[in-house]
Order: structure tokens, then sequence, then C-alpha cells
């Protein structure tokens, strides 16, 4: 997948730099349960150091660190539209069923929907309108009532993913409740100005690569039960786009060894604060998405390409389940068109008939596929083939995964991207150091996830994990007895039986003189090393999981502060003797990344190979 040949027209057009194409790796994550009833896309630990080190502070300085702040986008006249039924039962779970869809680009010139307006009937007397209307708000509000008990009772929770669901639905009939069943979105009549503007938001979800599924046709609410059932659509569907924007869809622990941890609202707190919003409640809807630079520099990358290759919206066939002869699908219809195939007269064209069934055959035989007459996800894939696409895919995982990182990534931070191999220390907008890292292999990747920095240690003893004791040492050491004793390890066991090995400060050490903690579950950090002709590599992938820095004295000036009195000089100066331990002034946020897209200073898209994996598997759990 993105391949440097493959990508040349694409990359001369685009302004993408390919810098190691990228390794294949398929998996799929389930898509956690997201809302109500609306349709949605298918579902070496290190040993503490044993010597206490001697401790040296830092003179502490404040550090001010700027509130990020959401992004938001002007509202484009609403395309989005809603169709119900003239008679909408009011089980929230009837509602018409949305097709799973790509994300598309926005119209040049998106059309306003038609939203079906009462006919104004002659003027009554004051007092008899308000009672008049008094009445029909008061039916409107018992019949929400209705439909979202009904659809809380709709099915026993039996699992867990249903008692999810349930909890969801329990959830919006509540905050209702509170709010005496009042509707948001319609007056019982039309859709609000409240309406309006979360529907003109809705149709441009595609922009940030969220699906929210297909609304068609025009909102008709001729009555009350057609009202609150548009009421409780919209309701979902932006409970729908909250949870997806805050990375709702795939949970990172599915893709790899990533704990980073994506902030979900809660329903309450979604539709808390599109209430609060009223007019805005557009902007406010889109503020749930990434506020960082990196995540919208990639937002206007992918609306870039899309205005430049138009059609690559229409070309890709969605995500679904498997089709086999029989079974119908809202896909069918591209399908055929993709195929060259045309409907007859009397067939249902979302039927997945022989005929259909028999054209995939033929194009998977076509194509080094398996030449089996069911639509399959590689069949998908291939039909959805193309550089352009591909590049898409490429942004949109990555917008994906900054949907998981902290809001609020600290005005002075480290951020170490594992694709790049290199370590860069922000202050805001500007970099005020940067370094080339080795990060772990394939077999032993370096975790994604955020903490912060608190000390750096001079002189560090190694203590060796278990794992590498067990896989690598115990069998050198039964070949070669003086295996440790010549390498200067020191070997002890513990009252159980299990063995600890350490290796002491000095030239030889796998730390090098310098390590940088920041205390986590993955027991991992950055530290300097003696085998520094691997950063001449272009491909530096070779660690156990930590992350060995280049320059790592010109790290500890800055992360110490040359304002506070420290240098590199001062830090080299302490090197010989025992371990001695540094406290930084202020603790610093670090976040260990993976992004193999991003935007440089020059607006490039860069691109990195997929080391781990992680953006074919993201790329996969979205259907991409």
């Amino acid at each position: 997948m993105l391949h440097g040949t493959a990508l040349l027209a694409v990359s001369l057009a685009f302004g993408v730099t390919l810098s190691v194409a990228q390794s294949q790796a398929q998996d799929s994550a389930p898509t956690p349960d997201i809302v109500v009833t609306v349709p949605m896309p298918p579902d070496a630990t290190l040993s503490a150091d044993v010597q206490a080190p001697a401790i040296e502070t830092a003179p502490a300085t404040a550090q001010n660190e700027a509130e990020a702040k959401p992004a938001t986008e002007p509202t484009s006249d609403p395309a989005v539209i809603v169709e119900l039924p003239p008679e909408a039962p009011l089980n929230l779970d009837s509602q018409p069923t949305a097709t799973i869809a790509t994300p598309a680009p926005a119209p040049a010139e998106a059309q306003p929907s038609q939203v079906q307006q009462a006919e104004t009937p002659p003027a009554a007397p004051a007092s008899a309108q308000t009672a008049d209307q008094s009445a029909d708000q008061s039916i409107l509000r018992d019949r929400i009532r209705q439909a979202l008990a009904s659809a809380v009772e709709a099915e026993p929770a039996r699992t867990a993913k249903a008692q999810s669901q349930r909890r969801e639905r329990e959830a919006v009939a509540a905050f209702y409740t509170t709010r005496d069943n009042a509707p948001l979105w319609t007056d019982g009549k039309a859709l609000t100005r409240a309406g309006t503007a979360l529907v003109a938001r809705l149709d441009r979800a595609g922009e940030d690569g969220l699906v929210l599924g297909d609304f068609r046709g025009v909102p008709t609410i001729a009555n009350d039960e057609q009202a609150a059932a548009t009421e409780l659509a919209l309701t979902n569907a932006a409970i729908t786009y909250a949870l997806q924007a805050r990375g709702a869809r795939i949970d990172p622990r599915t893709i790899g060894l990533i704990t980073a941890k994506p902030d979900i609202p809660d329903v309450t707190t979604i539709l808390t604060a599109l209430a609060e919003a009223s007019d805005s409640v557009g902007d406010r809807l889109a503020a749930f998405n990434p506020p960082q630079p990196g995540y919208r520099a990639l937002r206007e990358k992918l609306a870039e390409l899309r205005r430049e290759h138009p059609a690559i919206a229409n070309q890709r066939i969605g995500p679904g389940p498997v089709l086999r002869v029989g079974m119908k699908d809202q896909r069918v219809p591209l399908l055929r068109a993709r195929l060259g195939i045309d409907a007859e007269s009397e067939t249902d064209p979302l039927l997945y008939d022989i005929r259909v069934a028999s054209a995939v055959a033929d194009f998977n035989r076509a194509n080094g596929l398996p030449a089996v007459n069911t639509l399959t996800a590689r069949t998908i894939a291939k039909l959805s083939g193309g550089e352009p696409l591909r590049l898409e895919a490429e942004l949109l995982s990555n917008m994906e995964r900054w949907r998981w990182m902290p809001r609020d990534m600290g005005e002075t931070r480290i951020e170490v991207n594992i694709p790049d191999y290199r370590v860069n220390v922000m202050r805001g907008s500007e970099l005020i150091h940067s370094a080339r890292v080795v990060v772990g292999k394939p077999q032993t990747p370096t975790p994604v996830f955020s903490d912060r920095m608190q000390h750096l240690i001079v002189n560090p003893y190694w203590n060796v994990p278990t794992s590498i004791i067990q896989k690598e040492m115990m069998p050198a050491y039964a070949k070669d007895p003086s295996y440790f004793q010549r390498r200067g390890y020191e070997v002890a066991k513990t009252r159980n039986g299990q063995l600890v090995v350490r290796q002491p400060p000095g030239e030889r050490n796998a730390l090098g003189h310098i390590k940088f903690m920041f205390p986590n579950e993955h027991a991992v950090y950055l530290h300097d090393t003696p085998s520094r002709g691997l950063f001449g590599n272009a491909r530096r992938a070779y660690s156990h999981g930590c992350v060995r820095v280049d320059q790592p004295f010109r790290l500890a000036e800055v992360v110490l502060g040359k304002e506070n009195g420290w240098s590199e000089q001062k830090v080299r100066a302490m090197v010989g003797g025992g371990e001695r331990l540094v406290k930084l002034p202020e603790t610093i946020p670090i976040h260990i990344e993976y992004f193999t897209a991003f935007v440089d200073d020059e607006g490039k898209v860069q691109l990195r190979e997929d080391i781990y994996g992680y953006s074919r598997k993201v790329q996969a759990a979205l259907g991409l």
C-alpha cells in the first residue's frame, strides 16, 4: 500500500513526500456501540534500579501551558436531509435504515434542505393561538416520551453490546425527561434554527472522515408522530457524530500496543453541550473533533485531495457484511455500476443476484483473488483501488489516530513519532529541539501512550528485563558460562530463585550515560546508547521497546532549562561514578505517537513506513 512508484503521479500533484515504502498488515477491529437507534458502521517490564541514586534538584521555574482550543468550522447550507415515512412508528428501532456510507466531499455549493413548512392558517385570536400552541407542544412532548420509552424496551439486553445500547437509550430518555421531553430540533411543524444548523453540520461529517449513514429525502413533519421521529433521529445522529469525532469507533488496544485513552464523552454530556449551544450547535458539534494543529493540517490536505480528485468519493464501495446470492444490501447498485451490470426492470436494485455474483467471481479471478462469487472485504479493496483512494485512506487513518491523543498536549511538550524515528521538543508551534531516535522492533514495539517526564538519571544501571534474560541471555550463558562475567553484568538470585541481572554504569552500559524517566506501566524510557552507528540508518527499528536518542546531552539541556543554569557541558561533567538523579524543574508532557502521515512546515504531506502495521489495521477497521 502506498508504494512510492505507484504514488508518483499523485505525489507530484499533491505535494506528497514519501519516505519509506509501507509494509502490509491486515486486521480488523469491532466498532464500539455508539448510540440509541441510529444505524451505525458495523461494528517486558523493567525492574526498578537496585542502587538508590543521589538526588540533585534543578531550580524550579514556572511553565505555562496553553489551553488547546477546539477548532470550529463555519456551517454551510444544509444538504443532509432526513426522510421519514408518512406514518413513522414510535419505536426508535423502526427508523429508516441508513446505508453505511463512505465520507464524501462536501459539494461546492451545498443545496439547502427543503424542510417542509406548514401552511399558515388565517390568524386566530392571540389567546386561542397560545392555547393551541400549548396543546400542540404538550402532544409533541408526549409523542417524544412514548417513542423514547418504546426504544428503551425495544428488545431484551442479553449481550454486553445490547446492554451498552440500552444504557445509551436510557441516557437519551433521561436527558429528555429533565427537559420535560421538550424538543431540541423541531417545533412540531418544521426544523428549528438549531435543527437546521445541526443538519448542516451533519452534512459535512465526511470532511472529518466521519460516517453517519445515509440521510435521504425531505423531513416530512406533517403530524406529531413524524415530528417526534425527526427529533429523535437527529438526536441520535448528533450523538453518533460526537462519539465518532472523539474516537469511539475503534478501541486502540485492538490495533496494537497502544494504551492511549480517547476522551469519550457520555450521552448526557453531548446533549447538554448541544442544548446549551442553541444557534451555534453546528460549531459546538464540530468542536468534538480533535483541536490539534496536526489533525487540522491533515483535514485540510484531505479536502485538497478531494478537490483535485472529485471522483474518489464516488469510487469507494463501503464496508459491510459478506454478500451472498439472495441477500439485499445498499451497496449493490454501486457494485452493479462498477461491474457494468444493468439491473433488469423487475429486479430489486438492492438484490445481490446471480448475475452480480457471477460478475464478482469473474472480477476476483481477473485480479488474483479466489474466484468466489461472494463480495468480501478483499474484493471491495480491489474494487476501491487507485492511488488517490489509497492516499485518502492514509490521511483518514492518521486523522483517526489523532482522536486518541490528549486534547491538551501541553504548551511545552516532547513528541516521539515512531514511524518518523524522531523526537521533537515543542513550545507551542515552535520546534526547539529535534533529534533522531531508534525505536522498538516490530516484534518488540515501542508502546503508544502519553505521560509526563519527571527526572533524568546520569550514569544509570541497566536492570535487564526478565524477557531479555530468558530469551537472549540464558541461551548464550548455556553455550558460554563466562557470558555474564565477560560482559560485566552483575548477577543475583532473589529469594524465590528468580535470576536478576543488571549492568553497572560505564561505557559499555546499554543505556549509555543518561536516561530520561517518565514512570509508566510499560517501563519504557528515553536513553543514550553506545551503539551510535545505528542513527545513520534510514530505518531505525532495533530496540526492545525503549527509545534510544541521539544528542542526549543536548536533550538534557533543553528539558532541564538553560535558563535554570543547565548546559550540555554541565550534564556531561556528571558522567562517571555512581547514579545521579536530577529532577526536572517541572514535569513535561511526553507523547509517544504513531503517525505515518503528517504535514511538514512547508505544507507538504510526509508519508512514512507503517512499521508496525497500525495504519493498515485502522484502515481495515474503518472499512477503507
